[in-house]
């Protein structure tokens, strides 16, 4: 597999990152990876279609809130905390403090 491409931390765009925050489920998977190191795409689908959560991890990729890694035919994924914090102080603490269904 080749392996997938991440904007740098400097590209990264309040629009872009604000959109695919947007979606509830989007949303889910940077919550889930916020607990965690790395987790595969099977841990974090909630049971969805494999091509409703592939169009999902795009959109995080491309934003820059989530790396995927191929480890064999397994994706592993993880948070880019540390980069988004550096672009934007602060925004992923204040979003992940606020409760799933506010």
């Amino acid at each position: 597999m080749r392996p997938y491409k991440h904007p740098a931390a400097s590209e990264l765009s309040l629009e872009r990152v604000l959109y695919a925050l947007s979606d509830s489920i989007r949303l889910e998977i940077v919550r889930q990876l916020a607990g965690v190191e790395v987790a595969t795409c099977g841990d974090l689908d909630g049971g969805r279609p494999k091509s409703t959560v592939s169009h999902h991890f795009k959109v995080l990729r491309e934003s820059g809130l989530v790396r995927t890694e191929n480890n064999g035919t397994i994706h592993m994924n993880s948070l880019r905390r540390a980069d988004i914090d550096s672009r934007f102080p602060g925004l992923l603490t204040a979003i992940l403090a606020q409760h799933p269904t506010d």
